[in-house]
């Protein structure tokens, strides 16, 4: 009996989104190796933790399409993108990439609502809610570094801002701790 709970459209649709998580994850982590190569440890640590709160983003979708009774399919992924030549460049393809997930994260939502697949609809309510929360995230690092001086920060600025986020708390939850009433 089949028990595939899942359009295939969505199903490959959801699929894709998984990889495209497991990509910013690698793009984050591709991020971070930069900052840390350019002695940002602080920047590179919370890079390495966003990358890690992407993965399990990829992880919560895999989950999904499991529990739907659907399969994920996992696809090659390309390297990512050349790496940033500043901080400036590097915060503002943080905030990019962000809107580009949040771009894909609503044409999920417009496929579960145009399906009316429900359970899926109230499952991506999660990552339109995390979406205003990365999108925020990413204007705070660009602010941050506005006002340490931008590109043209006093090495003094730069290595407050570099402590700051070494110690900024880490507030992702783990996908698998995810419930209906904790999302």
């Amino acid at each position: 009996m089949n028990t595939n709970r899942l359009s295939p459209r969505l199903e490959k649709a959801l699929s894709d989104q998984m990889n495209t998580e497991d990509l910013q994850s690698r793009t984050y982590f591709s991020y971070g190796i930069w900052a840390a190569d350019k002695g940002y440890n602080g920047i590179s640590n919370f890079l390495f933790r966003h990358a890690q709160e992407e993965r399990d983003h990829a992880v919560k979708f895999m989950q999904y399409v499991l529990n739907r009774g659907g399969k994920p399919t996992i696809t090659a992924l390309p390297a990512p993108n050349d790496e940033p030549q500043s901080l400036t460049e590097c915060f503002d393809l943080v905030f990019k990439h962000e809107v580009e997930n949040t771009t894909a994260i609503y044409k999920l939502v417009d496929i579960a609502l145009e399906e009316k697949d429900w359970a899926s609809w109230n499952f991506l309510q999660w990552f339109v809610k995390e979406q205003i929360e990365e999108e925020t995230f990413a204007m705070d690092l660009i602010d941050k570094l506005k006002i340490a001086g931008g590109d043209r920060a006093s090495d003094e600025s730069l290595f407050t801002l570099d402590r700051t986020l070494e110690s900024a708390p880490d507030d992702a939850e783990l996908a698998q701790n995810a419930t209906g009433a904790n999302p």
